[in-house]
């Protein structure tokens, strides 16, 4: 304790003094400089114990600090009493709870993306593993021209569903990391529905699936090229699910609180215990197709949620609905 510059300062400072009043009080009477001397004794004494008890408890602070520092987040350092002491411990006890917080959120990062990366891995290595068979056979020179034809096609088609792939987890990237700009214009909705589908006319003529489009004039204040993006991919899903002579039907409507955005299938629907999970990552349904990878809706879902939107989904056997809604905003 003697170590500590404030001890040392203050008992220096009472000595002095104890000296001077006793040998003020001994030309005064002996009573006078016994009393003076015991008191300073007695001063000393009690500012001793205090400090003592005191750097007991900064000694146990400063345990509590490296166990923190080791990852020890259980302890509880708080007491019930008043001053400056447990006001320290209040807020130490504070900032433990943040620490214990944040490092949990960290441990979950973690695992999603040991998560994410192993889901990647697999579904990349999947087209890559069939491309390859595919080249050492057109390596061959007696093969067959339409043979050649065909394997030449699906080497294609795998190399666009991996540039999707990617793609696609390059946005979400972004998404994730926060930085995606969301724009905040007005997006007519007829116009938006009309761009998202022109990228899928193809696999819409291909399965022979009619397309309805319903309602009238609407608009909303947001990011017209991520919201497109959501839609994109939610006919997407319905294309994968809707057998061939389907139908799928887009609706639009606004009100005072919102704008949405229906899209209705008549696939086979989606199991009431797939229902909480479709819009998680990497997840596939009891009736996911054999192409599926479990990215498009996941996408859909934090586009809409970054722009304060949201999407529901109902479902049964007999198709399935899915509804945007973009709260009102004003720009």
């Amino acid at each position: 304790m003697l170590r500590n510059k404030e001890v040392r300062v203050f008992l220096v400072a009472v000595v002095i003094i104890a000296v001077i009043g006793t040998i003020c009080a001994y030309y005064i009477s002996l009573q006078a400089s016994v009393a003076t001397a015991a008191t300073s004794l007695l001063l000393i004494t009690c500012f001793m114990l205090y400090t003592a008890w005191r750097y007991r408890e900064i000694g146990k602070l400063s345990d509590y600090l490296r166990k923190i520092s080791n990852g020890d987040y259980s302890l509880d350092v708080r007491d019930n009493h008043e001053g400056e002491l447990s006001i320290l411990k209040s807020d130490m006890y504070k900032v433990t709870l943040r620490l214990s917080e944040n490092s949990s959120r960290l441990q979950e990062d973690k695992l999603k993306l040991t998560d994410a990366i192993s889901d990647i891995s697999h579904q990349l290595k999947t087209p890559l593993t069939s491309m390859m068979v595919m080249s050492d056979l057109l390596r061959d020179p007696g093969l067959d021209e339409g043979k050649r034809r065909e394997f030449t096609r699906r080497i294609q088609v795998q190399l666009e569903r991996i540039e999707w792939l990617v793609s696609s987890l390059l946005k979400l990237s972004k998404i994730d990391a926060g930085t995606a700009r969301f724009k905040k214009e007005v997006v007519n909705v007829p116009s938006l529905i009309q761009e998202a589908l022109e990228p899928l006319l193809i696999p819409l003529e291909i399965k022979d699936v009619t397309l309805q489009i319903e309602g009238g004039p609407a608009s909303f204040v947001g990011d017209g090229n991520w919201t497109k993006e959501a839609i994109i991919n939610i006919l997407k899903n319905s294309i994968e699910h809707s057998a061939e002579g389907g139908r799928i039907t887009i609706a639009s409507q606004e009100n005072a609180l919102f704008t949405e955005i229906t899209i209705t299938d008549q696939g086979s629907g989606i199991p009431k215990e797939d229902l909480p999970h479709i819009f998680k990552r990497f997840y596939r349904g009891k009736n996911a197709t054999e192409d599926s990878v479990g990215i498009g809706l996941a996408m859909a879902y934090s586009i809409m949620k970054n722009q304060d939107g949201d999407i529901e989904v109902s479902s049964s056997p007999a198709g399935t609905i899915f509804s945007l809604k973009i709260y009102k905003h004003t720009i």
